[in-house]
């Protein structure tokens, strides 16, 4: 991590502190406490800004709401900040309550806000509140959750408060817990606080826990991946087995397409309500929108965009040929890191050069074993050459020598496909015979042209939701408005979730020629196509499949997220080769 900018001295110990441009130099004490849990979940959350929603945090969150709303009042501190505190006096007013307290230390570099605090005079007991039980342990609580309260108190010191124990309260048993701020645990907190900063400033991500119980119920456990990148990680030392379910295998939100010319997108509370001029409106609860995909001129409301963008949900949109055209985000990722490594590796041919082998291995990998699994007439020469064509795409030695190799494979491929079609369907009479496109000229190109820009709008979207910067590949070289690492990532699925469905609804006459629109040169789906088409691909994306390396059950959808963060994994030298995802 590059950037380093000076902080102010941290008066308790005189050391001074580095940390990277953009990051707070204060800590918050929730922080510590991800810290003292896992180091690398800190990581994931302060520097690379990383958070997910699990059951776990919702139930937290409902918690919270009373205690987070800012209420009650606290008589400041006539000693000031710093200052040793007098002890209270007889006759003080009652005891007083105010939630949700934000305060910082800057000489401490901490700052925390505190979920309830109970004064009396100038003592003061801050209060946590955590959802789980209390557990039977002689210190009375989890020492993460200890340091928390431990910083919290540190703080109030600061601004002058007498703060000699807290409490923290567990909604699970309804049980309030005393922890002694005693010199122990000061030194303790101050020096998880140190670590802490010389992790966040030290530009690498700490390694994942090992076979750790912390890790099913996190709720990062499917941006952490830990199990996934210790097993790439130490290579044939780990069994796939090794490898714990990944939850859930399925998202519950999913894509939602408009196709209907004239349509209308607007928010209803939190719904979206969605005009259709052939038939009545239609509701969608926001929760269960993954993406909004518009194709041709779709109209939306300001206050639906706004909502969309405010909760992380991207609007695509499409020609009305179904041309992938552009997509609108909020402010994007906070992962800057991993952007900078993006572009650094990027921009070194070798490393460049490296990641682009195994897009290609992994592409013709799946188109042969697509091929060798549907042909009719198994094509032994065609299978022999793409294997050998594999082989020396592993040595390619130069981005020319590997489109070459990459395009003699894809001759070969798109040579035998008319094979895996069934020999009683009339559409190979349009001519199929190579892969041809802008505008695709049969019926075969033409499903295969919108399956390819649904996948690139797929792993786009996944690529932004990681972090990525999607228009700076490794293969495909920049181009205006060409998302050049979303192409690269669809090589190796291309054959596995777009050439299947194209397979597949041919094979079972799901699509029929009455479903396309040919004019000229040109042939086009009609929309009644499209919607069949687009319905298919969709189902095929929900398909479950056991990943090959990892052993678990998940489906397409998710396979595109891993190995986008996968591949995010490797830039940041967590292991060293990306590995492509192929089936057997």
């Amino acid at each position: 991590m590059s950037g380093l900018v000076s902080a102010t001295p941290d008066r308790s110990d005189g050391a001074q502190v580095s940390l990277p441009s953009g990051l707070p130099e204060l800590i918050p004490a929730r922080m510590l406490n991800e810290f003292v849990y896992c180091p690398r979940l800190f990581y994931l959350e302060f520097v690379q800004g990383q958070f997910v929603h699990s059951a776990d945090t919702l139930e937290g969150r409902l918690l919270h709401e009373r205690v987070d709303t800012e209420a009650g009042t606290l008589s400041p501190a006539p000693e000031g900040p710093g200052q040793q505190p007098l002890p209270p006096t007889e006759g003080e007013a009652a005891p007083t309550i105010a939630r949700s307290l934000h305060l910082s230390a800057s000489a401490l570099n901490l700052v925390a806000r505190i979920d309830l605090l109970e004064a009396a005079g100038q003592h003061v007991t801050p209060v946590d509140y955590k959802r789980g039980t209390a557990p039977d342990l002689p210190e009375g609580a989890w020492e993460p959750e200890r340091v928390q309260l431990c910083a919290q108190a540190l703080i109030l010191r600061e601004n002058g408060y007498q703060c000699d124990h807290g409490v923290i309260y567990y909604a699970g048993s309804r049980k309030r817990v005393t922890i002694p701020i005693d010199e122990t645990l000061i030194a303790r907190t101050l020096a998880c606080r140190d670590e802490a900063r010389r992790v966040a400033t030290a530009g690498q991500i700490p390694p994942p826990l090992v076979d750790s119980p912390k890790c099913p119920r996190c709720s990062l456990v499917g941006i952490c991946l830990p199990d996934e990148i210790n097993r790439l990680a130490r290579g044939a030392e780990a069994a796939p087995r090794e490898v714990r379910r990944l939850l859930p295998a399925r998202p519950d939100a999913l894509p939602v397409y408009v196709l209907t010319p004239g349509g209308a997108v607007g928010k209803s509370g939190d719904e979206l309500s969605i005009s259709l001029s052939d038939g009545p409106r239609q509701r969608l609860r926001l929760l269960d929108v993954s993406q909004l995909n518009l194709f041709g001129n779709i109209q939306v409301s300001a206050q639906a965009l706004r909502e969309l963008v405010a909760r992380d949900i991207p609007v695509c949109y499409f020609s009305f040929g179904g041309y992938f055209q552009a997509i609108t985000t909020g402010l994007g990722h906070k992962n800057v890191e991993l952007r900078i490594r993006q572009f650094q590796q990027a921009a070194d041919p070798q490393a460049a050069l490296r990641f682009a082998r195994r897009f290609i291995i992994g592409k013709i990998t799946n188109c042969r074993t697509l091929l060798r699994r549907n042909a009719a007439d198994r094509p032994t020469d065609a299978l022999r050459d793409l294997l050998e064509l594999r082989r020396r795409a592993a040595r390619a030695a130069s981005p020319d020598s590997l489109l070459g190799i990459e395009g003699n494979a894809a001759r070969i491929y798109f040579q035998h496909f008319p094979r895996m079609l069934k020999t009683t369907s009339d559409l190979p009479a349009f001519g199929f015979d190579s892969r041809n496109r802008r505008p695709p000229r049969d019926p075969v190109n033409a499903l295969l042209s919108l399956g390819y820009s649904l996948l690139v709008k797929d792993l786009a979207v996944t690529l932004l939701a990681v972090g990525f910067d999607p228009f700076l590949g490794f293969y495909h070289r920049p181009r205006y408005g060409r998302p050049a690492l979303a192409l690269d990532l669809a090589e190796e699925f291309r054959p596995l979730i777009v050439d299947s469905v194209v397979i597949q609804v041919l094979n079972t006459a799901e699509i029929k020629l009455d479903d396309f629109l040919v004019r000229g040169p040109a042939c086009s789906l009609t929309p009644a196509g499209r919607r069949t088409f687009i319905q298919a691909y969709e189902r095929r994306l929900d398909t479950l499949i056991r990943h090959p390396l990892f052993g678990y059950t998940i489906s397409y959808r998710r396979v595109l997220d891993v190995q986008a963060r996968l591949l995010a994994a490797c830039l940041q030298g967590e292991f060293t080769e990306y590995a492509a995802f192929v089936t057997r």
